[in-house]
């Protein structure tokens, strides 16, 4: 074991290998680890305990990685991230649409991410500072189509709380949008998920192996 200082770390994986072998990657280095199974389950331990960074896949069923970043990002802008995914060919980029410090690709050198979060928690005041700052897009699930056939979704104001509809003309993953708010004009920064399970975008066809052996998601 290291002497890393023992910050805070939650993992969050639907796949139980993936958690494990993550945590114990991170364990070993000095650091104290947790675990959880998807976004719900993460912000449900957080309300107890907050960790310092967050290692959190993308592809995952009940709240996809997208969507549970975008809260965090909202709700407690001093914590890091790093996303994770098989789900991408470019292992030194962010993915479209993810809020997050950093970006380890599944099945890529694991000593990568250990260099990633010994990095984030090293710039970790002036990144707090800067997330602090930054408005994170609401993610919104498409709610249906209006008496035209036009698909539309509800967005809830971020200043003044109040929803509104609005209709979509195109579908355009992972892309931040702005519209003004039709009560106070405030901009609502959001991005639409038009998947079914709110797991976009698609697991890649073919086996990509993991930091385990087993095929990324």
């Amino acid at each position: 074991m290291s002497n890393t200082p023992q910050h805070r770390i939650l993992i969050v994986d639907d796949d139980q290998s993936i958690r494990a072998s993550v945590a114990r990657l991170l364990a070993e280095e000095g650091y104290e680890v947790s675990t959880a199974e998807d976004g719900f389950d993460a912000l449900l331990q957080m309300k107890a305990h907050v960790p310092e960074l967050i290692v959190s896949d993308l592809n995952m069923p009940q709240m996809s990685g997208f969507e549970f970043l975008s809260v965090i990002r909202r709700r407690f802008p001093e914590i890091l991230v790093v996303a994770m995914s098989g789900a991408y060919e470019a292992a030194d980029a962010i993915p479209g649409g993810v809020i997050a410090d950093a970006f380890y690709a599944k099945g890529t050198d694991p000593r990568a991410l250990l260099s990633l979060v010994a990095d984030l928690f090293r710039t970790s005041a002036s990144r707090a500072i800067a997330h602090a700052r930054q408005s994170a897009p609401v993610w919104v699930p498409r709610n249906g189509k209006d008496s035209r056939g036009i698909p539309y979704v509800v967005l809830t104001c971020t200043e003044c709380l109040r929803s509104f509809p609005l209709n979509v003309s195109s579908e355009v993953n992972a892309t931040v949008m702005e519209t003004e708010c039709i009560f106070c004009l405030n901009e609502v920064r959001y991005i639409i998920d038009f998947s079914l399970s709110v797991a976009s975008p698609k697991k890649k066809m073919g086996t990509i192996a993991s930091i385990t052996g087993v095929a990324a998601k």
